[in-house]
C-alpha cells in the first residue's frame, strides 16, 4: 500500500497531529515518521529520512544524552564506509582509535588478511556517547526534531497512519512509526510480533574501574586465567583504569537492574581468587547471551530496526553495526514510500534483505559463544578452527562475515557484483562515496552512453570512462549496494523503475513508461 506523497500544506505547526472534518474525520500530519529511540540506529534512520525531506520526530525516553563514561565500541568496516558515504567519518576519526581487524572472530588471535576489499580496512574503537552525539547532531542538523524524556507507551495504526501515545499523555500522529528503542523495545512488545530464540542462560559483567593490586601481579594472573577462561578479561584502559569482563554468579531476573561493584568483586574472587582491589567504578553493566530475532520487521505502518528487531551476545562487537546498517537500508525505502515514488514492494524488501543478515549474525555469535567455552570439546574445536584460519580464504571469510563486507542481497541472478556493496573508488573529482552524501541513487557509467532521464530527481549520473570498475556501468542504491550491472539503456530503465519507481518523464531514447 502506497499512501502517496505527504501533504505539507496547512499542517499545524505545534508538532501535534490534528483530527479535522467532523463525521468524515481526516488526519493532518505534522510528521511523516516517528522514530522511537535516539540511539545510533534511531539517529541514523532520522538523518537518512531527512536527506529526502521526510518530516521526522524522534522520541527518546532518556531525558539527557548518555554519560561520557560508557563502553568503547568498535565500528566495523561496513559501518565506517557508511559514515564516509554520509560525510561523517572525519568527525569520528578525530575521537576514535584505529586498530587492525584481526582477532575479532571468537577472539582467536589471527592477523587480518591482506587486501581486504575496502579503502577503510580497520576497526574504529570509539566511546558510544561519541557515536550518539555525532549521529544525533547529524540528524538535528538535517532538520529532525528530537523530543527527550518522552517514552512511547502505546499506539494504534490504521490505513492512513499511526497514533502514538507518550508517557506524558500527549498523542502524536504520523504516517509511520519505527521502533529503534532497544532490546526491551516497547514498540515491539505492543506490536505483538513474534520474537523467537533462546533466553539468556549466562550473564557477563562488564565495566571500567580502578584496581589496587600492582599491575605486574594483575597481568600475570590474568594471563594464567585466560589460558582456559575465554570469557574473562582484565585489561588496562589508561590512567589506572581497567576494563573488566567477568562471568556473573547467575542470570539477572531484572535485565534493567545494573550490577554493583560487589558483584564484580565476587565474580573476580570466584574466577581469579582475588578481586584485585577494584574500586572507583566509572561504569558497570551486564549482558546476557539471549539470542532472538523478530519474525517480521514490518507490520503495516510500524517497523522495527536495531536491537528492537534482534538481540544476541556481543561476540565480535556486531550489535551497534547491525543496527546502523538496518537504518541505512530502511531510510531511503521508507522515504520513497512517504514521498510517493516507491514501487509497491520496495518497503517490504527491508525485511527481505535485513532479516537474513541478522539471522546470520545470530548464528555466528552462537558459534563464537560456543567456542569460548572451557569445556574440552569446545577447546578442541577452537584449536582446529585456529589452524584452519591460517588458510587465508578461511580467515578472510570470517572477517568479512563479522565486518559485513561479505553481505550480498539476493537481487536475482547476475554478475558477482550484483547485490554487493561497492568499495570507495577515486573519480575525476573526489571519490565515489563523496557522491553518495545526499542519499540518492547513482549510475556510474564508463560507456558515456547512458542517461537517468526522468529519474534525475532521485538518481545521479556520473560518466567516467576511467573509473576503476569491472563493469561497463552500474546502478548503486542509496545504501551503496549494486542494483544493476550492464551497458544497455533499456535494461537500466527497467532497474531504475524497479528500485526508484516510475520516471517523472520518459527517459530519452527509451520506450514510454
Amino acid at each position: 500500500m502506497n499512501p502517496g506523497p505527504a501533504s505539507h500544506a496547512a499542517a499545524p505547526d505545534d508538532g501535534d497531529a490534528r483530527r479535522l472534518g467532523g463525521n468524515r474525520a481526516k488526519w493532518w500530519f505534522m510528521f511523516d515518521v516517528i522514530v522511537a529511540g535516539c540511539g545510533p540506529t534511531g539517529a541514523m534512520l532520522a538523518a537518512e529520512l531527512r536527506l529526502h525531506d521526510v518530516r521526522v520526530l524522534v522520541v527518546e525516553k532518556e531525558p539527557e544524552p548518555t554519560s561520557s563514561f560508557v563502553r568503547v565500541v568498535s565500528l566495523h568496516i561496513r559501518s565506517i564506509e557508511l559514515m564516509a558515504m554520509r560525510g561523517l567519518l572525519d568527525r569520528l576519526l578525530e575521537r576514535g582509535r584505529q586498530r587492525p581487524v584481526g582477532g575479532i572472530f571468537a577472539a582467536i588471535p589471527k592477523p587480518a588478511p591482506q587486501g581486504l576489499d575496502s579503502a577503510y580496512d580497520y576497526l574504529l574503537g570509539i566511546p558510544q556517547p561519541v557515536i550518539d552525539q555525532v549521529l544525533g547532531a547529524h540528524a538535528v542538523d538535517l532538520g529532525a526534531q528530537v523530543r527527550r524524556g518522552s517514552a512511547v507507551v502505546g499506539f494504534e495504526q490504521d490505513d492512513e497512519g499511526v497514533t502514538v501515545e507518550l508517557a506524558d499523555g500527549d498523542q502524536v500522529r504520523a504516517r509511520y512509526l519505527v521502533g529503534c528503542d532497544g532490546a526491551r523495545s516497547t514498540v515491539r512488545k505492543l506490536l505483538g510480533v513474534g520474537f523467537p530464540g533462546e533466553p539468556s542462560r549466562n550473564d557477563t559483567l562488564m565495566g571500567e574501574m580502578a584496581a589496587g593490586a600492582p599491575p605486574e601481579e594483575i597481568a600475570a594472573k590474568v594471563a594464567e586465567i585466560q589460558q582456559s577462561a575465554r570469557s574473562f578479561s582484565f585489561g588496562p584502559f589508561g590512567e589506572g583504569i581497567y576494563r573488566v569482563v567477568v562471568p556473573a554468579a547467575g542470570v539477572s531476573e531484572d535485565r534493567a537492574e545494573p550490577p554493583t561493584l560487589e558483584d564484580f568483586a565476587q565474580g573476580l574472587r570466584a574466577i581469579a581468587g582475588t578481586d584485585f582491589g577494584v574500586h572507583s567504578p566509572r561504569w558497570l553493566s551486564r549482558f546476557g547471551d539471549a539470542t532472538r530475532l523478530v519474525e517480521r520487521y514490518r507490520v503495516g505502518r510500524v517497523l522495527l530496526a536495531g536491537d528492537a528487531a534482534h538481540i544476541h551476545p556481543p561476540a565480535g562487537g556486531q550489535g551497534l553495526n547491525l543496527g546502523v546498517q538496518d537504518a541505512v537500508n530502511l531510510g531511503w525505502k521508507l522515504a520513497g514510500q512517504v514521498r510517493g515514488w516507491a514501487p509497491e514492494a520496495l518497503l517490504d524488501s527491508y525485511h527481505d534483505e535485513r532479516h537474513p543478515v541478522a539471522a546470520d549474525v545470530l548464528d555466528n555469535t552462537r558459534a563464537q559463544v560456543a567456542l569460548s567455552s572451557a569445556e574440552p570439546g569446545a577447546r578442541a574445536v577452537r584449536g582446529l578452527l585456529s589452524e584452519l584460519m591460517d588458510i587465508d580464504a578461511v580467515n578472510r571469510h570470517l572477517i568479512e562475515k563479522i565486518t559485513a563486507l561479505g553481505v550480498r542481497y539476493d537481487l536475482g541472478a547476475g554478475p558477482d557484483l550484483l547485490g554487493r556493496r561497492l568499495r570507495d573508488i577515486d573519480l575525476g573529482r573526489g571519490t565515489l562515496y563523496d557522491r553518495l552524501r545526499r542519499g540518492r541513487g547513482l549510475v556510474l557509467d564508463r560507456t558515456g552512453e547512458l542517461a537517468v532521464g526522468g529519474w534525475s530527481d532521485r538518481v545521479d549520473l556520473i560518466a567516467d570512462p576511467a573509473a576503476a570498475l569491472d563493469a561497463p556501468a552500474i546502478l548503486l542504491r542509496p545504501d551503496g549496494y549494486v542494483a544493476w550491472v550492464g551497458e544497455h539503456q533499456r535494461d537500466l530503465d527497467e532497474q531504475l523503475t524497479r528500485w526508484f519507481g516510475e520516471p517523472a518523464t520518459p527517459s530519452p531514447g527509451s520506450p514510454s513508461h
